[in-house]
């Protein structure tokens, strides 16, 4: 596990607990993503095209079983629904930027429900700078949010309406690998939001694509 991430992490949910440190929060919050995200953006300028689609540990227990474009795609999808059509209850970037076509994504879901040769084949079609168009998109409108939270916002539930409108949105599939995602999201508050997906979610895709990495290159 890296070892800054994971006290950043730690610090983070320390301080928003506190009104008096809650501000001190977000900019830890914000510190610790801007350091994965250089992360993401080295897997662009280091890693080869057909990289992307590799799948060194297919067959193994954890988030390293899945690809780099499929793991940085998921995140963002995931974000992307958390933050606009949960919190901001606004369009998702994906729809209002055509970045289903621009990727050329085969799916508009978070991809929860692929299964190892329907990752490799969904992540070689992938254009890979529009998805890093739509992460850098993404990020920045979560970042916004997040800066304009306030302690008061994090005790937000979300609702039964909540629910059925992600429902309604099909950016979840139905599969059971992928649907558990909405009652999960819509059982918590801003301030659970904040760890999953906001923040514990990128580190654990991120380490995983770092492993992915290292299996790449040996």
């Amino acid at each position: 596990m890296n070892t800054e991430w994971a006290e950043l992490n730690k610090t983070m949910q320390n301080q928003i607990k506190k009104k008096e440190t809650f501000n001190y929060g977000i900019d830890t919050l914000l510190l610790l993503r801007k350091s994965i995200m250089n992360q993401i953006l080295s897997f662009k300028s280091t890693l080869k095209r057909e990289d992307f689609n590799a799948m060194p540990y297919a067959n193994a227990k954890g988030y390293h079983n899945k690809t780099i474009a499929y793991s940085l795609y998921h995140i963002f999808r995931i974000e992307d629904i958390v933050a606009n059509s949960l919190i901001r209850k606004d369009e998702q970037i994906f729809f209002s930027n055509d970045y289903c076509e621009k990727m050329n994504s085969s799916i508009i879901t978070t991809g929860n429900e692929l299964k190892k040769k329907e990752i490799t084949e969904f992540s070689s079609k992938l254009n890979i700078e529009e998805l890093y168009n739509y992460i850098n998109a993404v990020n920045e409108c979560t970042t916004k949010l997040l800066k304009d939270l306030s302690y008061e916002d994090l005790k937000v539930k979300m609702t039964e309406e909540d629910k059925e409108y992600l429902k309604s949105l099909k950016t979840v599939s139905e599969d059971e690998s992928a649907n558990w995602l909405i009652d999960y999201w819509c059982g918590k508050n801003i301030q659970g939001l904040i760890k999953m997906p906001f923040s514990r979610h990128w580190i654990m895709h991120i380490e995983a694509s770092l492993r992915i990495k290292k299996g790449i290159t040996k």
